[in-house]
């Protein structure tokens, strides 16, 4: 069998298994495998395929069609420049969310070391974003689940941004918010699809851990503990960021304006409104959400 017939063969299975982007997903499969990219794929196409390479390649592109996610099978990711290990128990980085992490950002210019609060960390990916963008931020990465503060504390490893420090929290508890004050950013990436639209999700995205996933019966249940818990622990100033699901920008908008001014909402690259941003007000009163 020839490089050019084994690339074939995976990309058969998962065009047959119905894969949205079955061409991308083999060739990042057979590159994992055989250590080339498109063109020198092309090139080499007529050489005789190395039978283990070939067999590895074909039990992932297997795996694949199965339904298990792409991100799980090569272990890792990019984001934000970064490469981040993934794998089950996480879920996975996608490019949508970077437009949450340069939101942050664009809010924090000028501000040398910030200190940013990550609440729903999960890989990281927001957290490590940030750490690229301000070298010297103190930043809290927190995450509730095992499985992904593993993942958590591999990827601050990894990438060797060390002004990122992982704890193990959950937004959801009261008690929590109490040991954070005087915070220069909240930004959070928040289960936000509502529990009842979980199984018309793609088989892919329902192999992701439900619990980073769902957001309640509307989608809002985070975005209420945010605004009651955690934005009051910004100081004057202070920045919030979250991503948000379809059609959520003006729910979210109306959860965060006893707190938060300037609010702003912006769109990803395929027109939806994805990240809702905004400031704290000087002085405000807070409201029972919960």
């Amino acid at each position: 069998m020839t490089i050019g017939e084994a690339y074939r063969m995976g990309r058969k299975f998962l065009r047959e298994s119905g894969c949205d982007s079955p061409s991308f997903d083999a060739g990042c499969l057979f590159q994992r495998t055989f250590g080339l990219d498109r063109q020198q794929r092309i090139l080499d196409s007529d050489w005789e395929a190395d039978k283990k390479k070939t067999a590895a390649y074909l039990a992932m592109a297997r795996e694949r069609a199965g339904g298990r996610p792409l991100q799980y099978i090569l272990g890792e990711w990019p984001f934000f420049g970064l490469t981040l290990a993934v794998g089950e128990g996480v879920l996975c980085p996608r490019e949508e969310t970077e437009q949450l992490v340069r939101e942050a950002a664009r809010r924090l210019e000028g501000n040398a070391k910030p200190k940013i609060l990550d609440l729903c960390s999960g890989s990281g990916a927001v957290a490590l974003g940030l750490a690229s963008c301000f070298p010297g931020a103190h930043i809290t990465a927190a995450e509730k689940y095992e499985k992904a503060f593993s993942y958590l504390e591999k990827n601050i490893v990894k990438t060797g941004l060390s002004n990122v420090k992982a704890v193990q929290l959950d937004l959801l508890d009261p008690n929590a918010a109490q040991s954070f004050s005087g915070l220069d950013a909240v930004v959070c990436n928040p289960p936000y699809v509502r529990t009842g639209e979980i199984p018309g999700l793609q088989r892919e995205v329902r192999r992701e851990p439900q619990e980073a996933l769902d957001g309640g019966a509307d989608g809002l249940r985070f975005y209420r503990a945010l605004a009651e818990l955690w934005l009051p622990e910004l100081k004057p100033g202070g920045i919030a960021a979250v991503e948000i699901g379809e059609g959520e920008a003006a729910a979210v908008c109306a959860l965060f304006e006893t707190t938060l001014a300037d609010l702003r909402v912006l769109r990803d690259f395929s027109g939806y409104d994805r990240v809702v941003s905004g400031s704290r007000k000087s002085c405000f009163s807070a409201g029972k959400h919960l």
